[in-house]
């Protein structure tokens, strides 16, 4: 009779990077992996740390920033359930360059980096699949490095709405921001200010209606429209 399959079991397989792997794989990276519960506001890791693995979300939202001399923050990103982090730093055998903070309560996955390492010498499929995860998150940054070049910041306020709304039906949609405005602004790289003004623009023209962190898009192809 088979051993009943564990939650900690469920929560690997479900993983992006995992799907592709058998039971015997999954039992393998099991023996170095750790289900770690979070506060909102709680530090995972701090600038510095060494790394002794990555990350995966399975419920909640993460912060991956940078603190600033001045005692502010940049936010690079913002996590959610599905995404992994940490696996450029633990191949490169540096400090964490950023900090990652909890912007909600959740839990998350450390998958120990001498399991995973063991893991991968023995099936390069979860090599091929870490690679493509990581050309993805740098594909991503290229397209931010543009964006905060070459766009305005309506331009990339509107982006992200877009984004945001997804697989919403062809006309209207409606967007949960996933945490605070100001966040938000740091990830885009706008003052709080900035992105208050613009939200207010858009507003006025008619394209999104407001409400806290709802915001309503009466028109999806009009606000592309913006960007075309």
């Amino acid at each position: 009779m088979s051993e009943p399959v564990s939650h900690l079991q469920i929560a690997l397989t479900s993983l992006p990077l995992c799907r592709q792997l058998d039971a015997e794989e999954i039992d393998a990276l099991l023996r170095g992996t750790r289900e770690h519960a979070f506060r909102r506001g709680e530090m995972l890791f701090s600038k510095g740390d060494p790394s002794t693995g990555f990350f995966s979300i399975i419920r909640g939202q993460i912060k991956l920033a940078l603190p600033s001399p001045q005692g502010g923050e940049k936010v690079l990103e913002i996590m959610g359930p599905g995404q992994s982090f940490g696996e450029a730093v633990m191949f490169m055998e540096v400090p964490y360059p950023v900090f990652a903070q909890a912007l909600t309560e959740g839990t998350a996955l450390h998958i120990s980096k001498a399991v995973l390492f063991a893991a991968m010498d023995r099936d390069p499929r979860l090599a091929r699949k870490l690679l493509a995860g990581l050309s993805m998150r740098l594909h991503g940054l290229i397209q931010d490095v543009e964006a905060y070049t070459l766009q305005s910041a309506r331009q990339r306020l509107v982006a992200y709405l877009i984004e945001r709304a997804g697989d919403a039906p062809p006309l209207r949609a409606e967007v949960r921001l996933p945490t605070s405005k100001t966040v938000i602004a740091s990830r885009l790289n706008l003052t709080p200010e900035t992105l208050s003004r613009v939200l207010h623009g858009l507003a006025e023209a008619g394209l999104i209606e407001v409400r806290g962190r709802v915001i309503q898009i009466p028109d999806l192809p009009r606000l592309a429209s913006e960007n075309a």
